[in-house]
């Protein structure tokens, strides 16, 4: 059994909101390419001077009709999915339109999932600008949906990132209900950093090291402020096989250990270092295209902590009646390299790890 467990869907509810906008996130028509609808997500993709093919991502059907997600997933023999909406959720929301939209969204998404029993199962959002007790309700809810398997969730957490304490009420719930965190980038880094010719790159700079890099310092922000040694059963699904953290985590560490800041207010004892938590509460997606990175990914979490992604819609074939997805196969490469002649471990991965841990039917 194959199981994606990074898989992102529009589901009309949120296709109809981003089509109501007029400023980032929202869909839109440009005059110079008034055939294609582009998806504008992140800052400045809307940007007049933006290369046509750099503004957004140009958003068909298989962004939002299930019946072609499937298709896909047949396509590239996946069995099962665990599909969620894809960045930046409901983050822009005005506090008091969030609760009402992520009920809605959910419920839409649930509905997809009903469609096709056994294999679509899903990640909720959550109204993460409303105030914390409608985001506990909402978890609550969620728990009771025969679909969910938890939640998905950026790195901005409330507003102020995942090392907030205003989280620990969430958190609490989400421990609580044993709801899974999705852990998924949006935001990048600040687009300086990548120069005055940036808009020359396309989206190659802010995806291939703006999301990593985001990823990573969001979780070392919740380890420094100690969120697993509250919520030690808090488990965290990270994307992009947790973007540099595995490369990172030992560094990570001896900073900790060699910081006199937080020797002085005694937080570099008596703590949980990044190994026990990488192998106990974070669990990798294995959407990293190269053995290479998939193997960093094992040496840090285990094959047992290890799930299989695909990242569709995204990153589709640029070639004209391609079927295959390049992206995809690079990931399936890597599991058989990074194996070998290990297939029991492999199946793990591809499957059998995302059907224990999510506990989806066979």
């Amino acid at each position: 059994m194959i199981v994606d467990v990074h898989t992102h869907v529009y589901p009309p509810t949120y296709v109809e909101l981003l089509r109501r906008r007029t400023t980032v996130p929202y869909i839109r028509n440009f005059e110079d390419a008034p055939e294609s609808a582009r998806l504008i997500i992140l800052p400045g993709e809307d940007d007049p001077a933006t290369p046509s093919t750099s503004r957004g991502r140009p958003i068909g059907a298989e962004y939002y009709d299930i019946a072609q997600k499937v298709a896909f997933m047949d396509m590239h023999k996946i069995d099962a999915s665990v599909i969620s909406l894809a960045n930046p959720w409901l983050d822009f929301l005005p506090c008091e339109e969030a609760g009402d939209a992520a009920r809605k969204i959910n419920d839409d998404v649930e509905g997809l999932c009903a469609k096709y029993p056994g294999r679509l199962y899903a990640f909720g959002t959550l109204p993460l600008s409303a105030p914390a007790k409608t985001v506990v309700k909402e978890i609550e809810r969620l728990a009771g949906l025969e679909h969910m398997r938890g939640v998905i969730m950026g790195t901005s957490g409330l507003g102020n990132g995942l090392d907030d304490p205003a989280l620990d009420p969430i958190y609490e719930a989400l421990q609580k209900h044993e709801q899974l965190i999705f852990l998924h980038p949006h935001y990048g880094l600040p687009s300086s950093v990548y120069g005055p010719r940036a808009n020359e790159y396309g989206h190659v700079l802010p995806l291939a090291l703006g999301f990593p890099l985001e990823t990573t310092i969001a979780v070392t922000r919740m380890l420094l402020s100690q969120v697993w040694d509250r919520f030690p059963k808090l488990n965290v699904l990270l994307a992009h096989s947790g973007g540099t953290l595995p490369f990172l985590a030992g560094r990570i560490e001896s900073c900790i250990r060699h910081d006199g800041h937080l020797k002085k207010h005694g937080k570099t004892e008596g703590r949980r270092d990044i190994w026990d938590i990488l192998k106990t509460n974070i669990y990798l997606d294995a959407v990293i295209y190269s053995e290479v990175g998939l193997k960093a990914a094992l040496d840090a979490s285990g094959a047992g902590r290890l799930m299989f992604g695909t990242d569709h819609p995204f990153f589709p074939p640029l070639e004209e009646n391609t079927k295959e997805w390049h992206s995809v196969n690079a990931n399936y490469g890597a599991i058989s390299k990074a194996f070998g002649n290990n297939e029991e471990a492999a199946e793990q991965v591809l499957g059998n790890n995302a059907r224990r841990i999510l506990k989806l039917s066979p």
